[in-house]
């Protein structure tokens, strides 16, 4: 069941949690996070171009916007970075012990904002979502620690992760008012095969999700099924998505905290060539 894919290095890094990676279709660029370096990365592939932007907080995941500049999901709220470069705040939720993580933008253009403890204590994590007008819902309130977030080609199914239940979860999602309901699993991971992190959807609605621990990324197909496992040369995967010319390349973020003796490759920023076919992520409409 392995996939005999020839998992190359995109970017050289040595991140300390790389996560978040989104295909900025608008740039023709990746925008990556290293959540604890506080740091915002953008990479172009045709060119090799990168930049770095730093943030004051830590933070979890940075989205384009449809109108240019990027939706920070940060520590203490949600930031929007205008496109001259200046940076306010959409929401403002700083909770003591706290801090943001994994976020995704749905088919209606808002962001879906993830959160935990850094204790990771179960119940300290949030999901919620902002919309356009800069609305604030809280949809989850009882998660560990907030991951893997993405729909179904036909917006009409919302897949999450919540890291220690090792599940991958499903959910009915209501197109017209952004409402989930309905939650089963669509999948398990088995002990000993690390836990699940981040996710990306393919244009076949299989499910590919970076194992944390697991030093894989696994396809799962819309009944639940695995039916691919990339293995990586590092063992903290954490998040993946298609990317490149036609979106056929997936990239894949991973992380060097708390490895007492990291690979060389662990903080960099891997791609599988001609791993599958990805969709067009939307940019946040706010």
């Amino acid at each position: 069941m392995t996939h005999p894919a020839a998992v190359e290095v995109a970017v050289r890094a040595q991140a300390e949690l790389g996560e978040g990676p989104t295909w900025d279709a608008a740039a023709a660029r990746l925008i990556w996070v290293d959540i604890l370096g506080r740091r915002v990365h953008t990479y172009d592939p045709a060119t090799g171009r990168r930049t770095v932007r730093t943030t004051e907080q830590h933070v979890g995941a940075a989205k384009p916007r449809a109108g240019g500049g990027l939706v920070l999901n940060l520590q203490g709220g949600i930031g929007l970075v205008d496109p001259d470069g200046s940076l306010r705040m959409a929401h403002r939720e700083a909770v003591p012990g706290r801090r943001a993580n994994d976020a995704a933008v749905a088919p209606d253009g808002s962001l879906w904002a993830g959160t935990m403890r850094y204790d990771e204590a179960p119940g300290g994590g949030t999901l919620a979502r902002l919309t356009a007008d800069g609305t604030h819902t809280t949809v989850l309130a009882d998660v560990a620690v907030s991951n893997g977030t993405g729909w179904s080609p036909d917006g009409r199914l919302m897949y999450y992760v919540d890291s220690p239940t090792r599940r991958i979860d499903v959910f009915d999602h209501d197109l017209a008012g952004g409402r989930i309901s309905g939650r089963r699993t669509l999948a398990e991971v088995e002990d000993g095969a690390g836990f699940p992190d981040g996710l990306t959807v393919d244009a076949d609605g299989c499910v590919w999700v970076a194992l944390w621990d697991g030093g894989a990324v696994r396809r799962y197909t819309p009944d639940g099924r695995l039916d691919k496992v990339v293995e990586l040369p590092v063992p903290r995967g954490t998040a993946c998505a298609f990317g490149g010319t036609g979106l056929t390349d997936l990239y894949v973020t991973t992380a060097r905290t708390g490895l007492t003796a990291p690979h060389p490759l662990a903080g960099s920023v891997l791609v599988v060539p001609d791993a599958g076919k990805g969709l067009a992520q939307p940019a946040y409409a706010g």
